[in-house]
C-alpha cells in the first residue's frame, strides 16, 4: 500500500514538474522580450535586402547560440546563405507613333532580359485598356495571358498605373539561369493614343547579385537522427511603406514576429527537454513576402523523404475565430498531422481546428508550401482572422496590437501537441505530391 501511495505521489510530482517546466521555459516574459525586439522600430520593418533584416538575423542567431543549437550540417554558422539576381530597369526608350514617351509613363512585366529591342516589324499585338473599366480588372487577365504585347493605358487610369509601376519598379528577382529565358513580356504605356501604327522599344536592365540568408539551427536526434522535424516562421516583412499618421515602419509584429517568437521558444523548450529521437530543425525564413525564396532554397537542400513533419508558424498574435486557447491548421484534411496534434492535447485547455478560410488558399500561401508540394506533411499553424484583420500589412501591425497571452498559449499548445512526433512515436501520413 505504501509503495502504491509512493508511486502515485511520484507520478503527481513528475506531472507537476512537467507543468512547471513548460511554464518556466516558455514564460510570458521570455515571449514578450522576443517579439518586442523583433517588431521594434530599430528593425525598420525587416524588409528583404535592408540593414533591418540583418539586425533581425543577428538577434535570432544570438538566441540560437544562447539556447545551444548547432548549425545545420555543412554550415559554418546559423546563416544559410544564398543569392538571387535582381533585375532593375536602367534604360527605357519607347516611342509610339513617333512620339517619345516619358519613361515615367512606361512599365514592364515579365522582362527577364539584360537588353531588349523591337519595333512594329515584330508584329507585337497592341491592346487598349478601356477607360470605362477599372485598371485592375483589365490588368490581371493581361498578366495571366503570358503573351508578349503592348498595352496602351488611358491617362484616366493613371493613379492605379503609377501605383503598380512603383511596385514593379523594385525589379524582378530571378535565379541566374532564368536571365534572358522569357521571350514574352508585357509593356504598359500610359498614353492617350487610340490607334497605334508604329512603335519602337529599347529596354535595358541592371543585374545585381543580392545576398539572402535564412537563419537555421538544429538539435540532432538520437535513435532516429535521419528523420527530420522542422519548426519555422518567416522573419522578413515589408519595411518602410507609405506613411500613416507620421508612421512609415511596417513592424510586422503579428506577421511574422509572432511566428518567429514561437519558433525560438520551441527551440528553447525542446533543447531543455533533450528527449528528441528525431532531428529538430528550427528555421527563420527570409523573403517570404516577396516570393517565398527562403523556404524554397531551404527545401532544395533537403531530401523531402527525410522530413517527417513541418510546423510552420504564421501570425499567432490574436485570438482565432474559435476563441481563446485555439488555433487552426492549414491543409488539415491533407494528412493526419492535425489529428495527431489534437490527440496529444486531449485533456488540456488547448484545441486545434481545421482552417476556417478555405477560399483564402492559405495552405499554399506560406512557407510550408514548397515541402508540402513534395509530399511532406508540412502545415501552417495560425490564429489570424485573415478575412477581417485590418492591421494586416499596415503600419499598425505593432506589438501594442497583440495579445501576448494568445501567443503564449499557442506556443505551449504546439509544444505539447508535437511531443510524440518529436519523440518518434507518431509519424504523420504523407501529403499527395503536386504534379506539374
Amino acid at each position: 500500500m505504501k509503495r502504491i501511495t509512493y508511486l502515485a505521489l511520484l507520478l503527481f510530482v513528475c506531472q507537476y514538474g512537467y507543468a512547471q517546466t513548460i511554464e518556466q521555459i516558455i514564460s510570458k516574459e521570455y515571449v514578450e522580450r522576443l517579439i518586442k525586439t523583433l517588431s521594434s522600430d530599430d528593425m525598420q520593418g525587416r524588409a528583404t535586402f535592408t540593414p533591418g533584416i540583418d539586425k533581425a538575423a543577428k538577434f535570432i542567431e544570438s538566441e540560437f547560440k544562447s539556447i545551444g543549437l548547432k548549425p545545420l550540417t555543412g554550415e559554418a554558422g546559423f546563416r544559410q546563405s544564398f543569392s538571387k539576381i535582381q533585375l532593375k530597369p536602367s534604360e527605357t526608350k519607347v516611342s509610339i507613333n513617333n512620339k517619345v514617351i516619358d519613361p515615367a509613363n512606361v512599365m514592364t512585366y515579365g522582362n527577364t532580359s539584360e537588353s531588349l529591342s523591337f519595333d512594329q516589324s515584330s508584329n507585337t499585338p497592341v491592346l487598349y485598356f478601356d477607360a470605362s473599366k477599372s485598371f485592375m480588372e483589365q490588368f490581371r487577365p493581361v498578366l495571366r495571358s503570358g503573351k508578349k504585347q503592348i498595352i496602351i493605358v488611358n491617362p484616366s487610369l493613371a493613379e492605379d498605373f503609377k501605383r503598380i509601376k512603383v511596385r514593379l519598379g523594385e525589379g524582378s528577382i530571378l535565379d541566374q539561369k532564368d536571365i534572358n529565358s522569357n521571350p514574352n513580356m508585357t509593356l504598359f504605356v500610359l498614353d492617350e493614343a487610340t490607334a497605334v501604327t508604329s512603335y519602337k522599344v529599347a529596354l535595358k536592365n541592371t543585374l545585381l547579385k543580392m545576398p539572402l540568408f535564412n537563419v537555421a539551427g538544429m538539435i540532432p536526434g538520437k535513435s532516429k537522427a535521419k528523420e527530420i522535424v522542422v519548426f519555422s516562421g518567416h522573419y522578413d516583412h515589408l519595411g518602410i511603406i507609405k506613411s500613416v499618421e507620421q508612421d512609415s515602419i511596417a513592424n510586422g509584429a503579428d506577421d511574422d514576429a509572432s511566428g518567429i517568437t514561437g519558433m525560438i521558444s520551441l527551440a528553447k523548450y525542446y533543447k531543455k527537454l533533450n528527449n528528441n529521437e528525431r532531428t529538430l530543425i528550427f528555421v527563420a525564413f527570409t523573403a517570404e513576402e516577396i516570393g517565398g525564396y527562403g523556404s524554397q532554397y531551404f527545401s532544395s537542400k533537403l531530401n523531402p523523404d527525410d522530413v517527417t513533419a513541418m510546423f510552420n508558424i504564421e501570425m499567432i498574435g490574436k485570438d482565432s475565430k474559435f476563441g481563446q486557447n485555439t488555433a487552426y491548421i492549414t491543409g488539415f484534411e491533407k494528412s493526419d498531422f492535425g489529428a495527431i496534434l489534437q490527440k496529444n492535447l486531449k485533456g488540456t485547455e488547448f484545441t486545434f481546428h481545421p482552417d476556417p478560410y478555405p477560399s483564402q488558399n492559405l495552405f499554399y500561401r506560406s512557407d510550408n508550401a514548397t515541402l508540402a508540394a513534395l509530399g511532406v506533411p508540412a502545415h501552417t499553424i495560425s490564429t489570424v482572422q485573415i478575412d477581417g484583420d485590418k492591421l494586416y500589412h499596415t503600419v499598425k501591425d505593432e506589438f501594442s496590437s497583440l495579445d501576448v497571452n494568445n501567443i503564449l498559449s499557442t506556443i505551449r499548445g504546439i509544444a505539447k501537441s508535437a511531443i510524440t512526433i518529436v519523440k518518434g512515436t507518431d509519424t504523420p501520413t504523407r501529403i499527395p505530391k503536386l504534379t506539374n
